[in-house]
């Protein structure tokens, strides 16, 4: 098992490399999947563009977070497409991220009262 010094050596996370990943908890998906997948769920907020996409699944390949899946699905008939899956590294590094992300928001929560302060003339 990988030090905590290793996992916290990723973090945080690039925002492309957080949502290809997170694309991925589930389910291994093609690469216009991860693209739909993120655009959704963040209201078109970020959209990975097919260079952007991969270029990130490449790094996160070298990274050892990735892989490409040796099965593709019995409905999937195209057979260009690839299929991506979180490593068990790459699992590992995105629960910690989403453990930091979540104390992020926890202090957030803490010092609301700061945010809600009116400015004092």
């Amino acid at each position: 098992m990988e030090q905590p010094s290793f996992l916290e050596s990723f973090l945080p996370l690039k925002p492309h490399w957080f949502h290809v990943l997170l694309s991925l908890a589930e389910q291994e998906q093609h690469g216009y999947g991860i693209m739909q997948e993120v655009l959704e769920r963040t209201g078109g907020k970020v959209r990975l563009w097919p260079a952007t996409l991969y270029g990130t699944i490449k790094r996160l390949m070298e990274e050892g977070l990735t892989e490409e899946a040796a099965a593709r699905p019995a409905s999937e008939h195209d057979a260009r497409r690839r299929y991506y899956r979180l490593t068990p590294l790459g699992r590992r590094v995105l629960k910690a991220e989403c453990r930091r992300i979540e104390e992020l928001v926890r202090i957030i929560h803490t010092k609301r009262g700061l945010a809600e302060r009116k400015v004092e003339s």
